[in-house]
């Protein structure tokens, strides 16, 4: 979906989810069930073995395969969302590039958010690429708390977002940033890195005397957003790029505006079994490779995503 923000990133974050981004990063993906597919595409044909330059580093299955299988909550444009029944976005478009490094196609399936580590861990996807954030909690597999979870996953980084604050087209609260949601209500999806975000600003508010956020969670950003549309919440909360993009489409650009700066600027990193070192490490050269080639800038350009390019992969690099 900090992430956020994500995404999906939180105040230690969409950053620190999706997040994670967005993400998405906070609730913890891996601590609610199983997703269940809304839709798939495949990104790319990728390039020919013999062309592609990194295709011989790549774990023999999927040289094999000639396929990876993607993880992802088509659910957040301009990152991903489901256009004419086909996944389309940043991060599919991303794939596609990375593609014609390693010489397969990248598979995308979309889910719940909150299930796209679980899916991962359990072999349904080689991995997750959905806005989520890169933070130590979802590498390290705990949860709000400091329990452990689950074993974690690895990131490979190749996004930077924050958090951001969406109202009513007209602002009618007049909510100029989040600190401003103290004792109102906000709109949020389910296990991500702006959820936590919420979670941290009502504790600042009621350590400063004033009343707490009141927070409404959803299963799917849609929800949400349908709940700040009709005037029950005052606001939502999002990855940047993502609010940025609802602002400037949903209603022709008349039901949503964003209010403030993004605040908590993070990584957005692809998600990979801490047991699949080898397939982890290829994707960080096949990153720094399409950064290098200028493929990844057209893909931002593209899709008006610029102001979160960064200049070189990481390996966990979310804090």
């Amino acid at each position: 979906m900090t992430a956020s923000t994500l995404c999906r990133t939180t105040a230690k974050s969409r950053i620190a989810a999706v997040c994670a981004v967005a993400v998405a990063g906070t609730l913890l993906l891996t601590a609610c069930g199983d997703q269940t597919d809304s839709g798939s595409t495949k990104a790319g044909d990728g390039a020919s073995a013999n062309s592609a330059p990194l295709f011989d580093k790549l774990p023999e299955k999927y040289q094999k395969s000639g396929v990876i299988k993607v993880g992802t909550n088509a659910e957040y444009a301009p990152m991903e969302s489901v256009e004419n029944g086909k996944i389309v976005g940043v991060d599919p478009d991303i794939a596609e590039a990375l593609g014609k490094q390693l010489g397969v196609k990248f598979e995308f399936t979309s889910g719940s958010f909150d299930g796209l580590i679980t899916a991962l861990n359990t072999g349904r996807h080689d991995i997750a690429m959905s806005s989520i954030t890169d933070n130590k909690q979802r590498q390290e597999g705990l949860d709000d708390s400091g329990k452990k979870l689950g074993k974690g996953v690895d990131f490979v980084d190749y996004f930077l977002a924050g958090t951001a604050v969406y109202t009513k087209k007209g602002n009618p609260e007049g909510i100029k940033s989040i600190e401003d949601l103290c004792g109102k209500v906000a709109a949020v999806q389910r296990g991500t890195t702006y959820e936590e975000a919420l979670k941290k600003q009502s504790k600042a508010c009621t350590d400063a005397g004033e009343k707490a956020v009141k927070i409404e969670s959803f299963e799917n950003d849609t929800e949400a957003q349908t709940r700040v549309k009709s005037g029950g919440a005052v606001a939502g909360v999002n990855d940047y790029p993502v609010a940025v993009d609802l602002a400037r489409k949903a209603g022709g650009g008349k039901d949503f505006e964003v209010v403030g700066e993004q605040v908590d600027a993070g990584p957005f990193g692809i998600a990979v079994n801490k047991d699949n070192t080898e397939l982890r490490d290829v994707l960080k050269e096949a990153v720094d490779a399409i950064i290098a080639d200028g493929s990844y800038k057209k893909v931002l350009d593209k899709w008006g995503a610029g102001t979160g390019a960064i200049d070189k992969a990481a390996i966990n690099g979310g804090k």
